[in-house]
């Protein structure tokens, strides 16, 4: 394991290939297998976690209707997949996700390819949503009743429901869509006007908001719905892997380039954002300089201060230190190692600062949170 709390200074070591440069094709390529290679070496120091139920940041239970699009299954459950586990073992270890419905059986995709069940209705596995793909509109009516029933009930219990792709007109089906305007994919739109002439609608964003309501257009807008949903439940350095992970960044055309100055903006202070998470995410227990975080995405610290300052709201250090304070929390409520353990492993020099900045960021000392969460596990209906 690295020496904890060590800082590193000056010029970054050369790494061949560390990011893509402007060259040759196959330059490039090198340049992004590296970028993935350091994603799937990050903190693979670091000792297996043994994992509970009550340790997961983010569960989803899953609803397939006959006919469901196999993308929109894929996008949610491989999103979920790499905020879960560190690099690229795919481990269910910070998210959880499930397919319910009745055991035994399974459902077949748009394409043909037929999905199995792996849970029952009803687990009680304390899920944070219950996400529902919907299928082919011929074939609404085709699920089995229970599927509907179980809906109902998740709402009963106010757990937030999910609709994805033709999802959305389950849940008005239902009646389940009450104060909430859903994503609608534009291929849709006079389906849903013929089904729905009293609804309104979006089709100009991925993905629609509620408290207790989240549709989502399908396709590729998945990803961007998965990415928002691990950013609130796992923290930012989680959602910028899924975003790493799951997209590919086109090599810009001129007139792209001429478009975005045209317009005011610059595609390339997300990829300085993006590139700069990645190396936060990969150094937690031994943090880099700000200036050598601003040396290896290529721009000045003055230029990441104003992209994080503009994306995030945060300067870089704040930024930095939430991300770390973040993985202490999530060791802390989820293994056993003492305090002094975790604030090395997330970067603190020692245990005293630790606590300090930690009782800033969350308004308790750790160890009393901790021992908050262990009375709760115990006796659940003492939690508030």
């Amino acid at each position: 394991m690295r020496p904890p709390g060590k800082t590193l200074k000056g010029k970054p070591p050369a790494h061949p290939g560390q990011w893509p440069d402007k060259g040759s094709p196959g330059s490039q390529h090198r340049g992004a297998q590296a970028v993935v290679e350091r994603l799937d070496l990050a903190h693979a120091d670091r000792p297996v976690i043994d994992k509970r139920a009550s340790q997961f940041e983010l569960r989803v239970g899953i609803l397939l209707w006959p006919g469901f699009p196999l993308l929109s299954l894929a996008g949610l459950c491989d999103g979920l997949r790499h905020a879960a586990d560190l690099g690229d073992a795919s481990q269910q270890v910070r998210c959880a996700w499930n397919i319910l419905g009745v055991p035994g059986d399974h459902i077949t995709a748009s394409c043909g390819v037929r999905v199995p069940v792996d849970k029952p209705f009803f687990s009680d596995d304390g899920y944070d949503y219950i996400a529902v793909i919907g299928g082919l509109l011929a074939r609404i009516n085709d699920a089995n009743p229970r599927y509907a029933a179980f809906l109902r009930h998740a709402d009963e219990n106010n757990v937030p429901l999910i609709g994805i792709c033709t999802g959305s007109f389950v849940l008005a089906k239902l009646g389940l869509l009450a104060d909430h305007t859903p994503c609608i994919h534009p291929f849709h739109v006079e389906d849903w006007q013929s089904s729905y002439p009293n609804l309104p609608f979006h089709t100009n964003t991925h993905y629609a908001m509620s408290p207790k309501r989240i549709t989502c257009a399908g396709g590729t807008s998945i990803v961007e719905l998965v990415s928002e949903l691990v950013h609130t439940h796992c923290g930012a350095d989680r959602a910028a892997k899924v975003v790493h992970q799951m997209t590919v960044k086109a090599a810009p055309a001129v007139t792209q380039v001429a478009r975005r100055h045209a317009l005011g903006y610059d595609s390339q202070d997300r990829e300085i954002l993006r590139r700069a998470v990645v190396l936060m995410e990969k150094n937690i227990a031994t943090p880099l300089e700000i200036g050598g975080i601003a040396q290896q995405v290529s721009c000045s610290v003055r230029q990441l201060e104003r992209v994080f300052l503009a994306e995030t709201g945060l300067n870089p250090s704040t930024y930095y230190r939430h991300a770390r304070l973040q993985f202490a929390r999530w060791l802390l409520t989820t293994t056993d190692r003492p305090i002094f353990s975790i604030a090395f492993e997330s970067g603190f020099a020692d245990a005293s600062h630790f606590i300090r900045q930690f009782q800033l960021r969350y308004g308790v000392a750790p160890g009393r949170m901790r021992k908050d969460i262990q009375a709760q596990q115990r006796d659940p209906s003492n939690h508030a």
